[in-house]
């Protein structure tokens, strides 16, 4: 199964291969480095926007190099405070089969206090947690949420389970489509 996947980042390439592997053999992905076409730091709708922008761009890469799939997928890490009035940071996942059948999912989330939101949304969430955590590219590997969650959680599985929610319409047959 050959899958494009709109992003460089090791950690999230490894999060999304093992949601893959849950339900699908011989699993590779392959990724791409393209725009998501949202701010640096996407809040709110950014972030599920940020995540179908890049799988947009993937399948026109596609396209131009006559490169065929099973799925193009993407996921965009956030902050969001529609569904509470506190701030949230999340990751979405976005999943296109070649047919066209599109479905999205989330991680968990945790909560970012008030006073770092202004900050955050100038610099971004990664930059941030290296900066309190004196921590070098935490984006690009366990990710701040190690830190926070004293070593129980990753950036890894935080793409996981937003790729398994994203999955499950695919997973399900014609009953969740």
């Amino acid at each position: 199964m050959k899958i494009l996947m709109g992003t460089k980042n090791p950690g999230k390439i490894k999060g999304a291969k093992e949601a893959f592997e849950k339900y699908f053999d011989n699993v590779e992905i392959e990724g791409i480095p393209v725009k998501s076409n949202v701010s640096d730091q996407p809040f709110n709708k950014e972030v599920f926007q940020g995540a179908k922008n890049r799988v947009k761009n993937l399948k026109e890469y596609a396209k131009t190099n006559n490169i065929k799939v099973d799925f193009y997928i993407a996921s965009e890490g956030g902050i969001q405070n529609l569904l509470c009035d506190e701030w949230i940071e999340f990751n979405a996942a976005v999943i296109e089969d070649k047919n066209g059948l599109m479905s999205v999912g989330t991680s968990q989330g945790f909560p970012i206090p008030d006073k770092y939101i202004e900050e955050i949304k100038e610099i971004e969430l990664g930059k941030f947690m290296d900066k309190i955590f004196k921590g070098h590219e935490l984006n690009k590997a366990q990710g701040g949420i190690n830190f926070l969650t004293h070593g129980e959680l990753t950036r890894i599985d935080l793409t996981k389970n937003a790729f398994i929610m994203a999955l499950t319409k695919y997973i399900n047959g014609d009953l969740w489509k």
